[in-house]
């Protein structure tokens, strides 16, 4: 066991076995003294990964399979609540089944210093070692005024997450959030403060997280030196669409409440700014505008209400069109 405890490592996979072959691999190379254990958490797949867990025999293995896809959110949530109540971590690192830790990265992480913080995110690169823009760690603007007032200058993303530069310099610094690809928290921090919503089911789930630990006053650290893979094909700038469609009503609803934790009393202005914004990827939906609109509107709705209790299921009626069931409209 390294300075830093107990080590569980917590994947949520869904229908992608081939990637998960590779993470897994990556997970039970690293040295035993530096992770302890690995939970795979099966979102109901479909494509044989129930059978390829069950024939693998690493003791460090442990397998959880849900009765039905909870999406990523579900999938962390169950995983993370598994690993505090049955295996004794000190820290647990999530990661999708797409995502994995390079050789050494626990070992560095097991080196850190991490009194005082309470979460940490990893440097996550591309295979070809480009940076990962959706898991850059961030800085809510509205919590550091020389960095809103570099955003409001037109310094845009760039301006409150972790570029390139940052990825260079080695050493220990604070961020207010992180991806769910390599982040660590320790388990009594899980305990005090609770788990991921699975409500969410996907998109912002991870940032909504973590951001509420650095509210409620934890601290997150980054280090380059702990280093990650993602093999993520999420984001084409050759299609700018949302695919499948139905993951338009989960991206919208959940940004909506994740600015209102990031912005507070800001909240209004920044609503006026982002809607038409995000109204306007209407033109990338030629041929599907109507499905797009009724999935937005629905979403800026239970945004704004915070409602978060609709079903996967009526999420999917109404991107295929198809009529709700007598009493479950809303």
């Amino acid at each position: 066991m390294g300075p830093n405890g107990r080590l569980v490592a917590v994947v949520v996979t869904y229908q992608r076995l081939d990637q998960l072959r590779v993470t897994l691999q990556a997970l039970l190379d690293q040295p035993t003294r530096d992770l302890s254990a690995v939970l795979v958490v099966d979102n109901a797949s479909q494509d044989g990964t129930a059978e390829w867990l069950a024939g693998q025999s690493d003791a460090r293995l442990i397998t959880l399979t849900l009765p039905e896809n909870r999406g990523g959110a579900g999938g962390f949530e169950a995983g993370m609540r598994h690993a505090v109540e049955h295996l004794s971590p000190d820290w647990i690192v999530v990661m999708d089944d797409d995502a994995r830790p390079e050789p050494g990265a626990f070992a560095a992480f097991q080196a850190l210093d991490l009194t005082g913080f309470d979460g940490f995110a990893a440097a996550v690169r591309h295979p070809d070692g480009t940076l990962c823009e959706m898991n850059r760690p961030t800085f809510n603007p509205f919590w550091h005024k020389t960095i809103l007032a570099r955003t409001l200058l037109g310094g845009g993303r760039g301006a409150f997450h972790l570029g390139p530069e940052d990825f260079e310099i080695p050493g220990l610094r604070r961020v207010d959030g992180a991806s769910f690809v390599g982040f660590f928290v320790r388990a009594r921090t899980v305990r005090q403060r609770g788990y991921p919503d699975p409500a969410l089911f996907l998109y912002g789930d991870d940032a909504i997280y973590t951001m509420g630990l650095t509210k409620a006053g934890h601290a997150i650290g980054f280090d380059p030196s702990v280093r990650f893979e993602h093999d993520s094909s999420t984001y084409s700038s050759a299609d700018p669409r949302i695919r499948p469609l139905w993951k338009v009503y989960y991206y919208h609803r959940n940004l909506l409440i994740l600015y209102r934790i990031a912005t507070g009393l800001f909240f209004g202005p920044v609503l006026l700014l982002y809607l038409p914004r995000w109204l306007f990827r209407l033109r990338h939906h030629r041929g599907e505008r109507g499905t797009f609109l009724r999935l937005f509107g629905l979403a800026v709705a239970d945004g704004l209400r915070r409602r978060t209790e609709r079903s996967h299921d009526e999420i999917l009626r109404r991107a295929e069109g198809r009529k709700q069931k007598p009493g479950t409209e809303g």
